[in-house]
């Protein structure tokens, strides 16, 4: 049986109080909205992604899901159940067996939950995944309480929620476009929605705490991985010196081939060893006339878009500069900053500091400038593996 799910993302997010809807927030340096999918995804019984979305943003939904074996995203309406629909017409044309339903704002499915919604609706047209009530419930008003609500029987229903698809379209093309739950349209049409456990960890994204409680979930099932890096360039005449993203005020520059950033590709040497991943000069040889005199914040952000494109985040990095001259010490803040900002970390995550050779070697001499880093990125196991792009 062919399963489609529609990655539901047309809302606002009123609530969360942010300055753009909760799906596009960063989580562990994806975008909500981008763990969604790839749960969707990840037990790989989905045949078909289709994300709904505000009109005007299927571009920016596009990008976000860039890679993902996602369809080109339709407009949603001014309502779920008008977005829901619009999802199900887009469908329509070549219809699914299932349909799965799911909140972009829940990144976290547990594992074989769509399975189990899969093999329910052996049995009924529709299943949703739900928890029970565990809480005593309380009916107020004012301020006070009315009533001790009983909460047996009582589940939190969760998403994806699964239906077949022809009496899910059926649902809604009857429906008033009002309905806030898709299974509360099959249980009006008395259709059988029958329950499959849920899981603790599919959080819906509503208030900022709940921000917070996924992004703990998700790190604790991330591996730390560290790595080192370490690079050397002359100083010469008419170059400008760039160390760290910031350009030091010095009667000499180094040499290279981009910039010679010391500091920069020592930290990314650092990254991409932590990651497996070859070194600098995999990604950008000295041999290609491109990189000519190129800015090294273009490899550092290369580095952190490896990290996000691993599902990991960075925890930490450590630059030591190793120089007679400049003083590094009065520029360090900027150098953090500046690396922070590449990044997309606190600066918190960043530290610069240099060193001496106590006038031995070529940096004792002036000769030139060596840099040194290294990185903790986490990242989670099951990406553990050497990418090839």
């Amino acid at each position: 049986m062919t399963i489609a799910a529609l990655l539901m993302a047309a809302g606002t997010g009123q609530r969360f109080g942010a300055p753009q809807p909760k799906q596009y927030l960063p989580l562990l340096g994806r975008p909500v909205i981008r763990h969604a999918a790839e749960s969707l995804l990840a037990d790989g019984l989905v045949d078909r992604l289709l994300p709904v979305v505000a009109a005007g943003e299927e571009a920016r939904v596009a990008a976000i899901l860039d890679g993902l074996p996602a369809l080109p995203p339709v407009a949603g309406g001014a309502t779920r159940a008008e977005s829901v629909r619009a999802g199900l017409e887009a469908l329509a044309a070549d219809p699914p067996a299932i349909v799965l339903v799911h909140d972009g704002a829940r990144p976290v499915i547990p594992p074989g939950t769509i399975a189990a919604l899969r093999d329910a609706l052996a049995r009924a047209p529709g299943a949703i995944p739900a928890q029970p009530v565990t809480d005593t419930l309380k009916r107020g008003a004012a301020g006070r309480i009315i009533e001790t609500v009983p909460r047996e029987g009582l589940f939190r229903a969760q998403t994806p929620q699964a239906f077949r698809f022809d009496a899910l379209l059926a649902a809604h093309r009857a429906g008033d476009g009002s309905a806030t739950d898709d299974a509360a349209l099959l249980e009006a049409a008395g259709l059988a929605v029958t329950l499959v456990p849920g899981g603790e960890a599919n959080i819906k994204i509503t208030w900022p705490e709940d921000l917070i409680r996924v992004e703990a979930h998700l790190s604790a099932r991330l591996i730390p991985r560290m790595g080192t890096g370490f690079d050397v360039h002359r100083l010469v005449e008419d170059r400008p010196l760039v160390l760290c993203g910031v350009t030091v005020p010095h009667p000499l520059g180094l040499s290279g081939h981009s910039d010679a950033d010391v500091g920069i590709h020592a930290l990314c040497d650092a990254i991409y060893g932590a990651l497996a991943e070859g070194d600098i000069g995999r990604w950008f040889p000295p041999s290609e006339a491109r990189w000519k005199d190129a800015d090294s914040a273009r490899f550092l952000r290369h580095a952190a878009a490896r990290i996000a494109a691993r599902g990991g985040i960075l925890a930490n990095a450590d630059v030591t500069l190793i120089c007679e001259r400049p003083k590094i010490t009065p520029h360090a803040p900027a150098m953090r900053a500046r690396l922070a900002e590449l990044l997309g970390v606190d600066i918190g995550a960043i530290s610069v500091k240099a060193t001496t050779t106590e006038r031995l070697g070529f940096p004792g001499r002036g000769e030139g400038i060596a840099a040194q880093a290294a990185a903790v990125v986490l990242v989670p196991p099951a990406r553990d593996t050497c990418a090839n792009t």
